[in-house]
């Protein structure tokens, strides 16, 4: 009985639900701390683009970033508060791509948007993108802060260079 339910279950889902379930459990797991079911749900030659201008990660790279956190037992959870995904107009129905919006405990609402793929083993994110919902009256100080905050680190790294030279001569 059971088996048939679940069979009826899933002649009823839409590619949409089962992008849609993919990126819930990308949530499970990171809120969970659960590496391999995390890292499963990417493509093998995924990108993950964070936050910082910095982060624009291979999977390798973003395994290397969140590996010890997981370790640690220290997870994230980014709840999808509204979502929207679109599956290509193609024949295969193979590719989609979605934005979402989610809440975070730490940096309140945040935005979600990627590129997956249907493959032999299901939808595998190709693509995933975090960023900061910013208002636009917000923008332009917060893009002053940055400069200044990118120009002082800039020059602390002269400086440390500068210091580091000093200290090899005789």
């Amino acid at each position: 009985m059971f088996a048939a339910i679940a069979l009826a279950l899933a002649v009823q889902a839409t590619p949409e639900a089962e992008v849609a379930a993919v990126l819930d459990q990308l949530n499970a797991a990171s809120a969970a701390a659960d590496g391999p079911a995390y890292f499963a749900l990417y493509a093998p030659d995924a990108r993950f683009v964070g936050t910082d201008a910095g982060e624009h990660w291979t999977l390798d790279q973003l395994r290397g970033y969140v590996g010890p956190y997981f370790a640690a037992g220290n997870g994230w959870s980014y709840p999808a508060t509204s979502r929207v995904i679109t599956i290509a107009p193609i024949e295969c129905r193979c590719i989609a791509w979605f934005e979402e919006q989610l809440t975070n405990d730490t940096y309140g609402r945040t935005r979600g948007s990627g590129v997956m793929r249907l493959t032999d083993d299901g939808w595998k994110i190709e693509q995933y993108v975090l960023s900061l919902a910013i208002p636009n009256d917000l923008a332009s100080p917060i893009a002053k802060i940055i400069g200044v905050f990118e120009r002082n680190e800039a020059a602390e790294e002269a400086l440390d260079a500068l210091e580091e030279e000093a200290a090899r001569r005789p």
